[in-house]
């Protein structure tokens, strides 16, 4: 697995966190199996005895439609920055001016 494939498969694993309330069983099962336990598109096809390309077909559109979730409500973008300003925090714990900004840009997420 190249590291391209790495990072979707941990952005598509958050996005997954985020929006599978949103998803129909069948979606959230595929994407469960691909990205969560690494199954093999043939692999989820025999399970749901379907084709290795409906399995694809199913994956890219779901893919498509949390990315499209993620661009209108952006919980994974504003999850990363509180990360980010948690981070900074921390390290700037004897700095009361730097941290007052990062409470307001926390504020500011919210």
């Amino acid at each position: 697995m190249g590291q391209n494939d790495l990072v979707k498969t941990l952005r598509m694993n958050y996005l997954f966190d985020f929006y599978q309330s949103l998803l129909t069983n069948k979606q959230k099962n595929y994407l469960e199996f691909f990205y969560l336990q690494d199954y093999s598109l043939s692999e989820i096809a025999d399970t749901f005895e379907v084709s290795r390309q409906a399995v694809y077909d199913n994956i890219r559109r779901t893919g498509d439609l949390v990315e499209d979730y993620e661009s209108k409500l952006r919980l994974y973008q504003r999850f990363e920055k509180r990360r980010e300003l948690y981070n900074l925090m921390k390290q700037s714990l004897n700095q009361p001016e730097l941290l007052k900004q990062y409470i307001t840009q926390l504020e500011e997420l919210e």
